[in-house]
């Protein structure tokens, strides 16, 4: 079994040369619940291969948009999927097969002394979030507008990923992630809770490219992701339910 992460680029191989390779595009926060997802899913479906390409999710959109090959596409929110709709890239909105909820993540031992959401006017603190656009950008930014806050913020990043490994680094002393990447730090990122008031998710959609050559392949990849065993490797991860 070979599961390859591609991390943001649009692969080396060319679409459908060969129908035991299935070319999947997902959001950055799904990395490391792909991995476990790719493996079993070659596990119970003898002889097809997964590739992953791992980034933030308007990049991936844009590279489809510029005729990247790519079969499946998991997103951090059904607002990246309409441009491929009205493009023609894909016939439908996307099955929701996960939800992630943001959460406030500081470094271990939370050095910078950050008590939450209200840390986020601090102009003496080092802040970040993701950059408009992002799915996790837009989900920031109604988290303070839903909070009042006007954040000080000193980085913007392109994808999640990004943002958590500055926190886990020690460059930030907080920035709003989703709880899988706290899960996925080992102890190196803590969390706090949103305010209630100010407590928002992300719902995920796949959707089966219309430039794919396996159509059987692709729709079986998105309903495993539904499945008994996909929705258990998801939960694993930190991920919610559809």
């Amino acid at each position: 079994t070979a599961v390859t992460l591609l991390a943001g680029c649009g692969g080396d191989g060319a679409m459908g040369e060969s129908d035991d390779v299935l070319l999947v595009f997902a959001a950055a926060s799904l990395a490391d619940a792909m991995e476990d997802l790719a493996v079993e899913f070659e596990a119970t479906d003898d002889g097809t291969e997964v590739d992953i390409n791992v980034a933030g999710s308007s990049s991936l959109r844009e590279q489809i948009l510029a005729g990247a090959p790519a079969d499946v596409f998991a997103a951090a929110s059904p607002e990246v999927l309409e441009p491929l709709r009205q493009a023609g890239e894909v016939s439908t909105p996307g099955v929701v097969f996960a939800t992630n909820s943001l959460v406030v993540g500081v470094p271990s031992g939370n050095p910078g002394d950050v008590t939450g959401l209200e840390s986020f006017t601090d102009g003496d603190l080092l802040l970040g979030a993701c950059a408009p656009g992002v799915p996790c950008g837009d989900l920031a930014a109604e988290a303070f507008a839903l909070a009042g806050i006007d954040p000080a913020l000193d980085t913007e990043e392109p994808n999640v990923r990004a943002l958590s490994a500055k926190i886990r680094s020690g460059d930030l002393d907080a920035g709003l992630v989703y709880i899988t990447d706290v899960e996925a730090s080992d102890g190196d990122v803590e969390l706090l809770v949103l305010p209630e008031a100010a407590a928002v998710s992300n719902r995920y959609p796949a959707a089966v490219l219309d430039r794919t050559d396996d159509v059987d392949e692709a729709e079986a990849f998105v309903d495993f992701l539904l499945s008994e065993a996909g929705q258990r490797i998801l939960v694993e991860h930190g991920f919610g339910g559809p």
